[in-house]
C-alpha cells in the first residue's frame, strides 16, 4: 500500500487496514450497548406504567369502598375480593399491552416500508410482551387488591 500510494519511509500512513473480524467485533459491541440502553428505557417505561396502574387501582378501591364493604358483609371472602381487583389490574394492563403491541406493529410496518426492508414480526416477542404486561398488572395491582381485601366491612360501610 505504501508503494502504491508513494509514501516514503519517514512519512505517516494515509490509510488504515481493518479486518472484517475487527469490524464485526466493533459492531457487536455497539449492538450490545444499544440493546442495554433500550432495555433500560423499557424498564423505566414498565415502572411508570406500573405506577399508573397502581394509582388507578387505588382510586378504584377508594371509590368502591362501600361496594367492597357490602360484599364482605354478605359473606365474600377476602381472597375473592383480592382476586377481583387483581383480575381488574391484569385486564387493565393487558388492554394497555394490546394497544402498545398494535401501535408497535403499525409503526414497525411503516418504518420498514419507508426504509424498504422486509417486515417480519416475531410472534414469540409479542407473546412475551403480553406476559410482561400481565406481570406488571399482577405486581403493581397486588397492593391495591390487598388493601381492598383487608378492609373492615363495618368501616367500609360507614365510608362516604
Amino acid at each position: 500500500m505504501r508503494q502504491r500510494r508513494r509514501i516514503s519511509s519517514g512519512e505517516q500512513d494515509d490509510f488504515d487496514v481493518v479486518e472484517m473480524k475487527q469490524l464485526a467485533t466493533m459492531l457487536s459491541g455497539i449492538t450490545d450497548i444499544l440493546t442495554g440502553l433500550l432495555a433500560a428505557v423499557a424498564m423505566v417505561s414498565l415502572l411508570v406504567g406500573g405506577i399508573g396502574i397502581m394509582n388507578i387501582m387505588l382510586v378504584s378501591v377508594t371509590e368502591r369502598t362501600r361496594e367492597i364493604g357490602i360484599r364482605l358483609a354478605v359473606g365474600a371472602q377476602a381472597s375473592q375480593v383480592l382476586m377481583q381487583f387483581l383480575v381488574e389490574a391484569i385486564v387493565l394492563s393487558l388492554v394497555g399491552g394490546l394497544i402498545g403491541v398494535v401501535l408497535g406493529l403499525v409503526l414497525g410496518y411503516a418504518g420498514a416500508h419507508a426504509l424498504s426492508v422486509p417486515f417480519t414480526p416475531d410472534v414469540s416477542i409479542i407473546l412475551i410482551a403480553f406476559a410482561f404486561s400481565a406481570g406488571v398488572g399482577v405486581i403493581f395491582g397486588y397492593f391495591p387488591a390487598r388493601r381492598a381485601a383487608r378492609l373492615d366491612p363495618i368501616e367500609a360501610l360507614r365510608h362516604e
